[in-house]
C-alpha cells in the first residue's frame, strides 16, 4: 500500500470501529491468546508480502507481528523477525528491495512473534539492538500472561546493543529514534520513530486485532498500555504514519481511538471493583462490549485486567 494511498483514505479509516470484521478480529484476537495455535502452524504455506510505507521505508507481512524495514546505501536495519521458520522467507523479501545485508534488527520486545528469528540473523552478523529489559527476558525462560513458556535464546541470539530510554541512529539518511515509553504491553516495549519520513513502528503497544495483549507476567498493565498510548499520541503528529505491531497501517486518530477504547474498558473494570464485585458477577457486565467478540479470549484478557486492581 503506498502512503498516498493511505492518506487519501485517512479520514475513512479513522471512522471503523472495532465491531467491523468480527469474525477475522476474532481469529486474530484468539490466535495470540491460545499458544497452541503457534505450534500448530505450517510455515511452509506462509507467504511473506512486502508493502510500501514511504520513501525507502516498507514492512513485510507474514506470520507474527508486522517487520519495518528500511533500505539505503548503509545497508538494511529491520524491526522484528516473526518466526525463525521464515528467515530465509523474510531474507528473499528483502533482497527483492535492495542486494544488501541487514546490518541492524532492532526487537520491539521480547516476545516469540517478532523476535523468534533472532539466532538465524544473529548467525548472519546482523546487530541486534533492544531495550535493556528485553535482553533481560529473553537471557532466562519466561511464562507469558496467556500461559506460554518462552525459552531463553542462545547467546547469537540475544541483543549486543541496549538502551534504557531513547537511543538515536543515523542511517540510510534517516534519523531514527528508539524510544520506550515506559512499562505498557511488556516491561521492555521500543518504539522506532523513523523521525524525517515521519514513520513509526509501535510494535505491540499499538495493534489492530482489538484488545492488545498484555502480558502482566512481563511486566505489562492496562494502566502503562494507557500512559505509553498517550505519550505515543504526544510524539507524533496527524500527518504520521503508523506501522502497528499486528495489522493494517494507521493514523494518529487510529491509536487515539485505541486509547479511548482502553480507558473504557478501565473505567468499566474500576466501577466493578469499587461495587467489590466478584470476577464472575465483573464478566456479567461485559466490560468490552462494543469493543471485542464476547468469548473465552475476551474474559481472560478483562479477568487478567480486572486482577491488576483487586
Amino acid at each position: 500500500m503506498l502512503a498516498s494511498g493511505f492518506l487519501e483514505n485517512a479520514e475513512e479509516m479513522t471512522t471503523m470501529t472495532y465491531k467491523r470484521n468480527k469474525k477475522l478480529l476474532t481469529f486474530l484476537f484468539s490466535f495470540l491468546l491460545l499458544p497452541s495455535q503457534v505450534g500448530a502452524q505450517d510455515f511452509d504455506n506462509i507467504e511473506i508480502t512486502t508493502n510500501h510505507v514511504k520513501d525507502n521505508i516498507y514492512y513485510l507481512e507474514g506470520s507474527g507481528g508486522n517487520i519495518g524495514v528500511i533500505v539505503g546505501d548503509d545497508g538494511v536495519l529491520i524491526v522484528d523477525n516473526q518466526f525463525a521458520p521464515l528467515t530465509n522467507k523474510i531474507e528473499a523479501a528483502i533482497t527483492d528491495l535492495t542486494t544488501l545485508p541487514v546490518t541492524f534488527v532492532v526487537n520491539s520486545h521480547f516476545h516469540y512473534d517478532h523476535t523468534d528469528g533472532n539466532e538465524n540473523f544473529g548467525k548472519a552478523g546482523a546487530f541486534i539492538v533492544a531495550q535493556e529489559n528485553a535482553r533481560r527476558r529473553m537471557e532466562s525462560t519466561q511464562v507469558l500472561a496467556n500461559g506460554r513458556a518462552q525459552e531463553r535464546y542462545d547467546p547469537v541470539g540475544l541483543p549486543k546493543i541496549t538502551f534504557i530510554d531513547t537511543m538515536k541512529f543515523y542511517f540510510n539518511g534517516e534519523p531514527i529514534e528508539l524510544v520506550h515509553t515506559g512499562p505498557g504491553h511488556t516491561d521492555g516495549d521500543a518504539q522506532v520513530y523513523f523521525l524525517e519520513s515521519n514513520v513509526i513502528h509501535t510494535g505491540d503497544m499499538f495493534v489492530r486485532y482489538v484488545l492488545p495483549f498484555i502480558d502482566q507476567n512481563n511486566g505489562g498493565s492496562l494502566d502503562g498500555m494507557i500512559e505509553a498510548t498517550d505519550r505515543l499520541a504526544s510524539l507524533i503528529n496527524d500527518e504520521t504514519i503508523i506501522i502497528p505491531g499486528h495489522g493494517q497501517l494507521s493514523n494518529r486518530n487510529d491509536l487515539l481511538n485505541y486509547r479511548d477504547m482502553l480507558v473504557t474498558i478501565r473505567g468499566n473494570l474500576l466501577r466493578a471493583k469499587v461495587q467489590d464485585l466478584s470476577p464472575g458477577a465483573m464478566l456479567d457486565l461485559q466490560p468490552a462490549d462494543g469493543f471485542a467478540p464476547a468469548g473465552d479470549g475476551t474474559n481472560q484478557w478483562l479477568l487478567r485486567a480486572y486482577d491488576e486492581y483487586r
